[in-house]
């Protein structure tokens, strides 16, 4: 009986992922500093670089598949088309991905012209992958490099005036990405992120007559508004606050750990911001360079 429970006590074990760590240093985009934003080669970089989680932005296409991209549409700062020509900024916003099947979305390169805002951006023909091709490339990784396990930081790209133009509305959109992440990722390894409150809304309250699990929530803020007003607007408390890191104060971060929520900022790019946040407290970062935060 003893040798039996040892059995099942490990494992019981074998199955566990470590705690979230005390500083969760996020990947923004992969590591769009490095490498062509949202790819799957920008993911893998970042693992590289000893990223806790990777953050990334999903939307929808027209045959209702998660795709990682941050705009709905193919943007001209770095997009090819398939004849082999640049994207224009006249046409780029035509390009509505929720108007197109993945297989066309796909022919696009998202790489190969890199970004002019960030040099250091390595040039490569890429494109934009399903959100389910991401978790799975990661996820082999990891195993064949033994890497510890990480989490996974989605934002889901929504406006309300966008609604069934290029996006659906949130609880369809909501439940097209539980529908990949429960196959693919334990809850424990996810958070959800937006700036359209009514994404964090409606899966709340999914989760809490449990039709979706219990996953990290974190509110996306760009506005001059209080925390206090942000989070009376939201209805509930987040996991995390995820504000513009100019947004934050010393003060703000202690009135929100008082609520015992966790504040990650984005994105935050120069070592000395990084410190400066750090000793104010913040429980992470979100950055274009992972490499810039070497041993933060």
């Amino acid at each position: 009986m003893r040798f039996i429970l040892v059995l099942f006590c490990m494992a019981a074990t074998a199955f566990v992922d470590p705690a979230p760590p005390a500083f969760d240093l996020q990947g923004h985009r992969g590591c769009r500093g490095l490498m062509p934003e949202n790819t799957v080669p920008a993911f893998l970089k970042a693992l590289d670089l000893g990223v806790t989680t990777l953050e990334m932005d999903v939307v929808i296409s027209k045959d209702r598949q998660v795709v990682v991209s941050h705009e709905p549409y193919f943007n001209a700062a770095f997009s090819i088309k398939p004849d082999g020509t640049p994207v224009s900024k006249s046409e780029q916003k035509s390009l509505i991905l929720y108007q197109m099947n993945y297989a066309d979305i796909k022919r696009y390169d998202v790489g190969s012209n890199g970004n002019s805002a960030y040099p250091e951006q390595q040039k490569l023909n890429t494109y934009k992958p399903l959100l389910s091709e991401v978790i799975e490339r990661a996820e082999a990784y990891r195993k064949v490099n033994n890497g510890p396990a990480f989490s996974y930081n989605i934002e889901l790209k929504s406006e309300s005036s966008e609604y069934d133009t290029s996006q659906p509305r949130p609880a369809a959109f909501c439940d097209l990405v539980q529908t990949i992440l429960k196959k693919q990722l334990p809850a424990d390894r996810v958070t959800i992120q937006s700036f359209d409150f009514a994404i964090l809304k409606h899966w709340q309250q999914q989760a809490a007559v449990g039709i979706y699990p219990r996953v990290r929530l974190a509110a996306l803020v760009e506005n001059l508004r209080s925390p206090e007003k942000n989070l009376e607007e939201l209805g509930f408390k987040p996991d995390i606050y995820s504000p513009y890191y100019r947004l934050l104060s010393q003060d703000k971060i202690a009135r929100l750990h008082e609520q015992k929520i966790k504040v990650i900022p984005w994105t935050v790019n120069q070592r000395d911001d990084m410190e400066r946040l750090k000793a104010w407290g913040v429980d992470g970062l979100i950055t274009d360079y992972p490499d810039r935060a070497k041993g933060l």
